[in-house]
């Protein structure tokens, strides 16, 4: 059996610098480490449970099957935050009839982000 320590979702994006700006500056993403130097050097993101590296590059966007699932604890606030930081929300939040509250926005290459709360009634706050 595959025993994970960690894990990180891998992105190679197509103008790193960009993609680093939109998660580092804009998104607020806090670095967890960096390595390499130059343009396509790497950047690794601090995900609560994951990470998030971005590095190299790419001359494709990344398959729309890709996406970004990010759970917060007032997707309401961080829709506010978004939307006064420029950042184009796709769907401002909706409550989900699975009772979740997602938003969705996506990164400079596409790749769709779903923002999440878990409210507080939800199942998924519940262990039997």
């Amino acid at each position: 059996m595959v025993h994970v320590l960690s894990s990180r979702t891998l992105l190679r994006p197509t103008d790193p610098e960009r993609s680093r700006a939109f998660y580092g500056e804009k998104l607020g993403l806090p670095v967890y480490r960096e390595f390499g130097t130059g343009p396509e050097r790497g950047t690794v993101y601090f995900l609560g449970g994951g990470f998030l590296e971005i590095s190299g590059r790419s001359g494709e966007p990344p398959s729309p099957a890709v996406k970004l699932w990010l759970q917060v604890a007032d997707v309401t606030a961080v829709y506010e935050e978004l939307v006064a930081a420029g950042i184009e929300v796709r769907r401002p939040p909706v409550k989900e009839p699975w009772g979740l509250v997602e938003m969705w926005l996506a990164d400079p290459d596409g790749t769709e982000i779903v923002i999440c709360e878990v409210p507080e009634d939800h199942p998924l706050r519940y262990r039997p």
